[in-house]
């Protein structure tokens, strides 16, 4: 709409210029303004690159520790999009990426105890569309005020998870009942904002007594389900950028694949602190400069 807009005031200052209708000193006012179409062009490749790297980097950043939205969130935001709408455009667009990783580790897939993974599948589809009822009927205002405070605290529960909580620490010492309230919690917050749910189920499924690579798979499955509630509800919101969430979506879609193929391959560590990084880097930003 702004090209179209700066092309047809070309035209019309043009044919204004032919027939002497605008003033020298506009004139050059005019043609001082006026972006050249090939910088025009220039923006909209950086932009369709930087969208789709922070696709790749999140599909394969939630695919081998999670995490994906730290990178997205800004990403689409440096777009031009509000926090809100940046918020529903990356749920939509990561999804794809997330039904890739769930199918590759299907058959790790497990429920918890005696609440089988049905249970744990009703109670995300449940709490994921709660969320995201929550998120489309917040002022964008609120939303931009409560960022910083979402990321912040994905980012402390994401690092304890990853570093201070020993291997096997709280493993069950939470039963069924405690372990799907806290699905359900985390199915409501994954639905509203999404940072670091994966750790939360991570944190929620070991200390219920699963295995860590069972945990895993469960946990990137449960994301998807929980994400699919939210998604559905989001497809006629008209906060949705489509062509941004087509060009992320691609991208996740890679990234998903390739972090299922070099997930024995990455060093997890030195994943995790880069995520941690990204996440207080992007905490400090948001409360310096509220977007």
């Amino acid at each position: 709409m702004i090209w179209c807009g700066d092309w047809a005031c070309a035209c019309i200052f043009q044919r204004r210029k032919r027939k002497g209708m605008l003033p020298a000193r506009r004139l050059r006012t005019v043609q001082e303004n006026h972006t050249p179409d090939s910088a025009l062009s220039l923006d909209f490749c950086m932009l369709f690159a930087l969208i789709l790297i922070a696709g790749l980097w999140a599909g394969l950043q939630n695919s081998l520790a999670g995490g994906g939205s730290f990178i997205t969130l800004p990403a689409l935001i440096v777009s031009g999009m509000s926090p809100l709408a940046a918020n529903i455009t990356s749920t939509v667009a990561l999804f794809p990426g997330q039904v890739t990783a769930g199918l590759s580790g299907r058959s790790l897939v497990s429920g918890v105890g005696k609440l089988p993974f049905r249970a744990l599948f009703a109670i995300s589809i449940f709490g994921g569309a709660l969320g995201g009822l929550l998120l489309l009927n917040t002022p964008s205002s609120v939303f931009a005020r409560l960022v910083p405070w979402l990321v912040l605290f994905a980012t402390v529960v994401f690092a304890w998870g990853s570093f201070l909580r020993k291997p096997g620490e709280n493993a069950g010492h939470i039963g069924p009942r405690s372990a799907a309230a806290a699905q359900f919690l985390i199915a409501i917050y994954g639905g509203y904002f999404g940072g670091g749910i994966g750790i939360l189920m991570m944190a929620a499924l070991t200390m219920a007594g699963l295995p860590t690579r069972n945990a895993g798979a469960t946990k990137n499955v449960l994301a998807g389900v929980m994400n699919a509630s939210a998604v559905a509800l989001f497809l006629t919101s008209p906060q949705v950028h489509w062509y941004q969430a087509c060009v992320l979506g691609a991208g996740a879609i890679v990234g998903g694949l390739l972090g299922t193929w070099a997930l024995q391959r990455v060093n997890e560590k030195a994943l995790r602190v880069a995520i941690v990084c990204i996440g207080f880097a992007l905490t400090i930003g948001l409360f310096l400069k509220p977007i």
